[in-house]
């Protein structure tokens, strides 16, 4: 579904949205002008010793998540998630609530109990930022070659963006500023079984409930999480982010932000346009949010997945750029 980009034509773009509209993550090529063309991009040398930001903790936090198994939405592995993330948040001075919602399983009809976990940090303030992950696993390694109906542990996609939360969690009691900070880690992000089946269901549920209840909170920015420990570590900016002109220039501070640290896995060109929980944010909540995630992962949707194709490295990477981030984005009035 996903080839190598190779300076398509638009109108080949077209095709391709056209016959994978109802896959979960939508990438659209562009024509001349794509990250493709360019220079390979060369890694930077820093080690986790030169980074202010525990990447092996929160690496030990995603094989703690990897090794309760699939957690698919509504399994006894997800509800083993919810109490572990829920004991971990509280436990480092979090307000942690579950929005529980019911969705329809594709399979069998029958209703199943899903919840977004949100945890929030100095919850009186009314302006604030959010950051977010999906928790849930997809059900089945879909898109691998030897066992589409295998064990898919989602390490990377689905437990990255949550262990990286986890270790960002323990330095929140000691961010100050203007705005408060929340996480969001949604459910049924990728509850699918066939192509026809709905994405997006936790992130949908939470934009439909913040544009209905506006006074309670305004979300200034949003951040989405996914797939950002893969070893081979490169992001791009999301078209879609770069696209919306409330959404670009936090997609640009980001960017400088890991320019000016010396993290150049942050390459500053657009190259994939994907359809992720930020489309929900934005599209439906309102919020000007931008997608983080690195899609060149050879793994994604299989069983191939697992903690080792993930590293320490570049957890640490990008939670130093998010948390630089973050300790000036809150300080503005």
């Amino acid at each position: 579904m996903i080839p190598k980009p190779s300076g398509q034509t638009i109108l080949l773009a077209a095709v391709v949205a056209v016959s994978c509209a109802m896959v979960g993550y939508l990438v659209l090529f562009r024509g001349p002008g794509t990250a493709s063309q360019g220079a390979a991009q060369v890694p930077s040398e820093l080690t986790l010793a030169d980074i202010p930001f525990n990447g092996e903790r929160a690496y030990d936090y995603l094989r703690e998540l990897c090794d309760l198994g699939p957690r698919p939405s509504g399994s006894p592995a997800m509800h083993a998630q919810q109490k572990l993330l829920a004991d971990h948040f509280q436990k480092l001075g979090g307000k942690v609530r579950f929005q529980k919602f019911r969705a329809r399983h594709p399979q069998n009809g029958s209703s199943v109990a899903m919840a977004n976990l949100l945890v929030e940090w100095q919850p009186q303030k009314r302006e604030r930022i959010l950051f977010c992950a999906h928790y849930d696993t997809r059900p089945y390694p879909d898109r691998d070659p030897r066992d589409p109906r295998g064990t898919f542990l989602g390490a990377n996609d689905g437990a990255s963006g949550t262990a990286l939360l986890m270790e960002m969690a323990h330095q929140m009691a000691e961010l100050k500023g203007n705005l408060g900070v929340d996480f969001v880690l949604f459910d049924g992000e990728e509850f699918v079984f066939g192509e026809q089946d709905l994405y997006f269901l936790g992130s949908e549920y939470f934009a439909t409930n913040y544009a209905a209840h506006p006074a309670t909170a305004r979300y200034r920015w949003a951040v989405v999480l996914d797939m950002i420990a893969d070893a081979n570590l490169q992001i791009y900016q999301e078209r879609n982010s770069m696209s919306w002109s409330d959404t670009r220039p936090l997609v640009e501070e980001i960017w400088n932000t890991a320019r000016r640290l010396g993290v150049t896995e942050f390459i500053a060109t657009k190259k994939f346009e994907i359809r992720d929980d930020h489309l929900k944010l934005h599209n439906t909540g309102g919020i000007p949010s931008c997608d983080i995630i690195d899609f060149d992962y050879p793994a994604w949707h299989t069983q191939d997945d697992t903690a080792e194709r993930c590293s320490a490295l570049s957890l640490a990477k990008v939670g130093w750029v998010m948390q630089e981030w973050l300790k000036t984005a809150v300080r503005k009035p």
